[in-house]
């Protein structure tokens, strides 16, 4: 069976930063793009940061410079470091792995940032 296992989430300080993981499947790690969405009460899941199986990154606007997306083969799992974090990131953030074949989600990870 397929899992996205994430960690770190919390309550940080405006300024502060934060390091989000997602450890997947072997068996689906190497072929997947990774993801990372989020959703804020009462708005819909947005797309944060993707990565593909070759490394090509792609993220939204509202976060780039801010966020980096990466990804170790090694131990099949995919990290977004958020730096200078604002009030506005505040949200449950979700790992994903898709390909043509598939696609799957993370059970979602809170994170607050709040003074």
């Amino acid at each position: 069976q397929v899992q996205l296992v994430e960690s770190g989430g919390g309550l940080v300080q405006p300024g502060g930063s934060l390091r989000l993981s997602c450890a997947a499947s072997r068996s689906i790690f190497s072929i997947a793009t990774m993801g990372w969405y989020r959703q804020a009460p009462g708005k819909q899941r947005e797309l944060v940061a993707t990565i593909t199986a070759g490394g090509r990154t792609n993220y939204a606007a509202s976060v780039k410079g801010r966020f980096t997306i990466s990804r170790d083969n090694a131990r099949n799992t995919v990290y977004l470091q958020m730096n200078g974090l604002k009030p506005e990131d505040t949200a449950a953030y979700y790992c994903n792995a898709a390909s043509v074949l598939f696609e799957y989600w993370g059970q979602g990870s809170q994170v607050t940032v709040s003074s």
